[in-house]
């Protein structure tokens, strides 16, 4: 655990999460342009010849159904490897900018001490049990979830395996930077930052649209599979997960339940603002083809939008 820190320090933690932060966004767009670069030769700007259908981060042609990318259709209007181009950085900076907010916000919350968010009851309690660290036990239970996409024919994009992997990463580095703090103002303050932080990741890595978590996948495939109702799943799940982290130690309180009745609703105004789509004259937007009614809707016919 960390230590009690003075609030000049706990400042200072605050500055350096936040630069690790940008840091993790700037990292993201040098690999980008990297990933563009090498890929240049399957979605040349500029060049009249260039295939209509460029590949995906992996050299893989999308198909339709697959998280992160969708055929372009066979009428006017329809993506080009161009505007593809031009829309793939900003969906991978901000895919990984969300994530790395996503675990900074789970450290809030357990810093806070007064109730996880549903999965990390189950992270905390597992975490107790095998002596690793919570992020550690999050990469494996991500990895375990994601192995159940197999039967229920699942298809994970670049999203769901960052997903996987950088949360638990960027959790276990907030843990080590954030105090642990005393006093049930400052508690409720963590509390509420790491709800509010949350909030904007989600919609965030939601919104670029490249896969969804293995959480939230692993509940789409059921309902897909099976046709049950997505309420009854999402609670079984949910329910189900912390249940068993309370009963091997985990921080079930009123955090938890504040986190699963806010988190819908504070998402729900932010998804527009973060859904990516190209315009019809080629310039990113960040809000167009979104209905704000209800969840993202794919704004140029053959795109694909994954809603958590």
């Amino acid at each position: 655990m960390a230590p009690s820190l003075s609030d000049t320090e706990l400042i200072v933690s605050g500055l350096i999460v936040a630069v690790l932060a940008a840091a993790a966004m700037v990292a993201g767009v040098l690999a980008v342009r990297l990933v563009v670069a090498a890929s240049a030769g399957e979605a040349r700007l500029g060049d009249p010849g260039a295939s209509a259908t460029p590949r995906g981060l992996f050299g893989v042609t999308p198909r339709p159904g697959m998280a992160g990318g969708c055929e372009p259709p066979s009428r006017p209007g329809r993506v080009s490897g161009r505007l593809r181009g031009r829309r793939l950085p900003r969906r991978v900076v901000q895919l990984y900018a969300g994530l790395v907010l996503y675990g900074l916000s789970m450290a809030f919350m357990v810093r806070a001490r007064l109730g996880v968010m549903p999965w990390d009851v189950l992270h905390q309690g597992l975490a107790g049990l095998v002596h690793w660290s919570m992020g550690a036990v999050a990469i494996a239970v991500g990895v375990l979830v994601l192995l159940l996409w197999v039967p229920l024919r699942q298809r994970p994009g670049i999203g769901t395996v960052s997903n996987v992997v950088l949360i638990g990463l960027a959790l276990d580095v907030a843990m080590r930077l954030l105090p642990q703090v005393s006093g049930y103002p400052l508690r409720l303050a963590f509390l509420l930052a790491g709800l509010l932080l949350n909030a904007v990741a989600t919609a965030a890595y939601i919104g670029a649209g490249l896969g969804p978590g293995p959480r939230d996948g692993l509940m789409t495939g059921l309902v897909r599979r099976r046709g049950w109702p997505v309420r009854r799943v999402r609670t079984a799940i949910e329910v189900s997960v912390v249940a068993g982290g309370w009963l091997l130690g985990g921080n079930f309180g009123p955090g938890t339940l504040l986190y699963a009745l806010a988190i819908g609703p504070l998402v729900h105004p932010l998804l527009p603002r973060f859904a990516v789509a190209v315009a019809a004259d080629g310039h990113i937007s960040g809000r167009a083809g979104v209905n704000r009614a209800g969840p993202p809707r794919p704004a140029v016919a053959g795109s694909c939008s994954v809603p958590r």
